[in-house]
């Protein structure tokens, strides 16, 4: 064998590993496109849209504790606060306050954003009415608690002004495309000359309450947020709690308060 004829084969045995290495990889790619449901999204929109007609029809406890950590690690101020979702006699669902928020902080300000986040948020729901607000990838799968979960990221379209929006990731039941978990932050930062408002990122774990449906449980926040004037750690638990279904003939009631 000629040195010509050695080179003439080696090339031929080249390109048919890379051929076959070729189609594996697409094999491959094939395989994680079919693995993504279709329309997952508007799956996930619906299911949350029966989750949030179901919740509207249950009292519950709010409870909220934001803490303001030193430089020791230890915690130099809070903010308490406990809130209930409640049905009058006529039906009309409300929310009032348990005592009187309790606040204590040191550098840290809550803003109407910081509120309304707590309200709207936190317990996120991706629901029909809110679709067109985001635009949406699929990141595969994953096991959470024990569930089997598609991955779906959420990211808003745009924000304008006076928006507060969802942004992070879903964890999605594959047998019933509710959510079971979420991870992320509010958002837009509001960073200006006069204004500096940020927001932490966050985790809501949910909890199927009525056997159908997966409403949010307990949200818990340990981040830093980098003001210009220095950077401060703060944790925040939310507990959502006492789900109790409302109906015609029936009465709601609640502990005495926790908040000092």
């Amino acid at each position: 064998m000629d040195p010509a004829t050695h080179i003439t084969a080696s090339t031929r045995a080249s390109r048919c590993r890379s051929a076959v290495s070729i189609r594996i990889s697409l094999a491959v790619f094939a395989t994680v496109l079919s693995a993504q449901p279709p329309n997952l999204a508007k799956l996930v929109a619906a299911t949350e849209t029966a989750a949030m007609e179901a919740r509207n029809n249950y009292a519950y406890r709010q409870t909220v504790l934001i803490e303001e950590m030193g430089k020791n690690g230890m915690v130099a101020g809070k903010y308490q606060e406990e809130r209930e979702v409640i049905f009058s006699k006529t039906g009309e669902r409300t929310e009032q306050m348990r005592g009187k928020p309790w606040s204590a902080l040191a550098r840290l300000r809550l803003t109407e954003e910081d509120f309304r986040d707590i309200r709207e948020v936190q317990p996120f729901l991706f629901t029909n009415d809110n679709l067109w607000l985001y635009e949406t990838k699929f990141r595969g799968d994953e096991v959470a608690d024990g569930v089997d979960c598609w991955l779906l990221e959420v990211r808003p379209r745009q924000t304008l002004q006076g928006m507060r929006l969802f942004e992070g990731m879903l964890w999605i039941e594959k047998a019933g495309y509710g959510v079971v978990k979420s991870t992320g932050r509010a958002v837009p930062q509001i960073l200006s000359r006069k204004q500096e408002n940020l927001f932490p990122a966050f985790t809501t774990f949910r909890e199927k309450v009525d056997g159908a449906h997966w409403f949010p449980i307990h949200t818990h926040s340990d981040d830093v947020l980098h003001f210009t004037s220095g950077s401060i750690r703060q944790r925040m638990t939310i507990k959502y709690e006492q789900y109790q279904r409302f109906g015609a003939e029936s009465t709601v009631t609640f502990d005495k308060p926790l908040v000092p």
